[in-house]
């Protein structure tokens, strides 16, 4: 390996290790702990060195944004591709996204707001396109002999989208006063499968 190879694998490594670190504070402390001297002190550099890699502290939370999109499209696409018919693909695929927002709570708080101040999601990140375009394409494929439109496919999606991300918001917001996993899937469920009942009714 040549001298600009390394030199490029150790920013690249060095990249990383703030972005784990930053997420390892998160997870320890919660979103308002994090600062750009902390993450400088966990990876035992000064925090000027962290300057050459983000700009600031709202770079790092961009980027951990991507990687939560990239963890839920990746989720959310391999249910897709494990069932045939559209209505069982829609439904593992909201499962699928409910799983992820308790198996990696600290990003689905930054990418959805939830009891969160201090990032702003960009609508135009790539990734996120990527996980709205898979659901879009999903719920597209349930209108049966009937004609869509783009904006019955919008409002399709985001009626999905509000009812089960109420769910996990209320669940995560409040932890203990949760209701049984049992039963938040039992009304998870009931609410996707009623939504896909009602685009053809």
């Amino acid at each position: 390996m040549g001298s600009k190879e390394r030199i490029l694998r150790l920013k690249e490594e060095t990249r990383t290790s703030i972005l784990d670190a930053a997420l390892n504070i998160v997870q320890t402390e919660g979103w308002q702990a994090l600062s750009m001297r902390k993450i400088a002190d966990q990876i035992e550099y000064t925090a000027p060195i962290i300057y050459e890699y983000f700009p600031n502290k709202e770079g790092i939370l961009l980027e951990l944004t991507r990687r939560g999109y990239q963890i839920l499209g990746k989720a959310i696409r391999e249910a897709r591709d494990d069932h045939e018919k559209p209505e069982d693909k829609m439904e593992a695929m909201w499962v699928a996204y409910w799983n992820f927002a308790f198996s990696h709570k600290e990003f689905y708080q930054l990418m959805y707001g939830v009891d969160m101040v201090c990032c702003t999601v960009k609508n135009s990140m790539q990734e996120a396109e990527q996980v709205s375009a898979m659901l879009g394409d999903v719920i597209e494929s349930l209108f049966k002999n009937k004609p869509v439109t783009e904006d019955d496919i919008c409002m399709k999606y985001y009626t999905y989208w509000s009812i089960i991300h109420g769910l996990i918001s209320i669940n995560l917001v409040r932890p203990n006063g949760r209701t049984t996993d049992e039963l938040n899937q039992q009304i998870l469920k009931d609410a996707i499968k009623g939504i896909t009942l009602s685009i053809n009714s």
